[in-house]
């Protein structure tokens, strides 16, 4: 469990055993509830398969703020450029751009100031959660009504694990050894 202004939060993953459908509504919906948390939100425009034909006109978009960005200056000219597109989630077209493609990215976070709540990875077959309990019940209620089953959560790993969410919701070294900040630190 981690705290952020003094909410405790718990971690969960996506539980096995899921299809791809119902992960894809574990996702997305994961993002509804979390929404009016997320102070910044960082998408990778890359997938490691092709993008779903449904999501095709968000990827082209976020090209597009990824290409708005550069030319504004807001973000880097090297690398590439569907790789750290910053998204507003207070905005709600970028916000639809996100949910449409968190599924299927191989990266995607959501910051809560210094805290990370949201990352989803590996073409939406890695996602780690920071919830606070209105936020788990209001996850699981809004899956039920879609349909998706229980159990769909799995709790993290405990702290000095090196599982899936290893320094998972804070700034600091992630699980692969690199350093990550919110955006723009």
């Amino acid at each position: 469990m981690i705290s952020q202004q003094g909410v405790p939060r718990s971690e969960f993953v996506i539980a096995d055993g899921l299809g791809p459908a119902d992960v894809q509504h574990v996702h997305r919906e994961a993002l509804h509830v979390l929404r009016s948390d997320v102070d910044s939100a960082v998408l990778d425009a890359y997938s490691g398969e092709p993008w779903p034909p449904a999501v095709l006109n968000s990827y082209e978009r976020a090209l597009s703020l990824a290409r708005e960005q550069t030319v504004g200056g807001t973000r880097s000219r090297r690398g590439g450029l569907g790789m750290g597109i910053d998204i507003d989630v207070r905005d709600d077209e970028q916000f639809g751009v996100l949910l449409d493609l968190v599924p299927y990215t191989i990266n995607a976070d959501g910051w809560q100031g210094d805290c990370l709540i949201f990352g989803a990875s590996d073409t939406g077959t890695s996602l780690c959660i920071a919830v606070t309990q209105e936020q788990e019940t209001a996850l699981l209620s809004r899956l039920a009504a879609l349909g998706v089953s229980s159990p769909v959560l799995a709790p993290c790993h405990s702290e000095g694990d090196t599982g899936v969410c290893s320094g998972f919701g804070r700034a600091g070294p992630n699980k692969f050894g690199y350093h990550v900040e919110p955006p723009g630190q």
